[in-house]
């Protein structure tokens, strides 16, 4: 069966969608939350929608489509750079997670691929240089993620992320503050559910991969 052609990504914490406009279904059009819009073909308007979700919070989910899926993904690039970063989500023999807490979100340790550096190895120097955990095993690959923000003059950018399940054994952290993160910490699914934290979206997403029906149910996530 063919992949179905989508694109995701994060602006300003709301979920982006692009897609065919064959692939458009019902579920999409009466979703709560969620926006349904056509593209014109016009690269203009593109950028007004980017330019609202930037500036404040209109709904949970803007699902964009057009027939041409190719042209669509190429126009909505157009306005952005962009830049790959790896990162990993660490689980060790007590299954106990590894998190950060960063200019005040929980996150899991992430930072940009350098020049001639493979994803895996960037994932695992970015997860020791930011915790302080050594003897990393890359298990699998999770999943991409896509979001966006503004350099400091200016620029949009899209940093497209490789996240890996890794593991470790249970060992002290040394959180990276000069990364402002000033708290590395092991914590099991349950216990990172127990209370409200502000997580980003694409955070929960990598999360997800792990979950159980019963870590589902104790959710209490509090969106940045």
């Amino acid at each position: 069966m063919e992949k179905p052609q989508i694109y995701k990504i994060y602006i300003n914490e709301v979920e982006v969608i692009l897609k065919p406009s064959a692939d458009i279904t019902l579920d999409d059009a009466v979703s709560t939350g969620s926006v349904v819009v056509k593209y014109t073909g016009n690269k203009k308007h593109l950028l007004d929608y980017i330019n609202i979700l930037e500036k404040s919070i209109k709904s949970e989910k803007l699902i964009i489509h057009f027939d041409d899926f190719v042209k669509l993904k190429a126009d909505f690039k157009s306005h952005f750079s962009e830049i790959e970063a790896a990162g990993g989500l660490v689980v060790n023999e007590k299954k106990e997670f590894l998190f950060i807490f960063r200019s005040g979100s929980w996150d899991l340790p992430k930072g940009r691929i350098e020049n001639n550096e493979t994803k895996k190895i960037a994932a695992m120097r970015e997860v020791t240089e930011e915790t302080g955990i050594k003897k990393l095993t890359i298990i699998q690959k999770l999943m991409i993620t896509r979001h966006t923000f503004r350099s400091n003059v200016g620029k949009r950018i899209i940093k497209k992320s490789y996240w890996y399940l890794m593991d470790a054994k249970k060992q002290n952290t040394t959180p990276q503050t000069n990364e402002d993160i000033v708290q590395a910490v092991w914590m099991t699914l349950e216990k990172f559910y127990s209370k409200k934290r502000q997580v980003y979206p694409n955070i929960l997403e990598v999360l997800h991969t792990q979950e159980t029906p019963t870590d589902k149910s104790k959710v209490q996530i509090k969106i940045k």
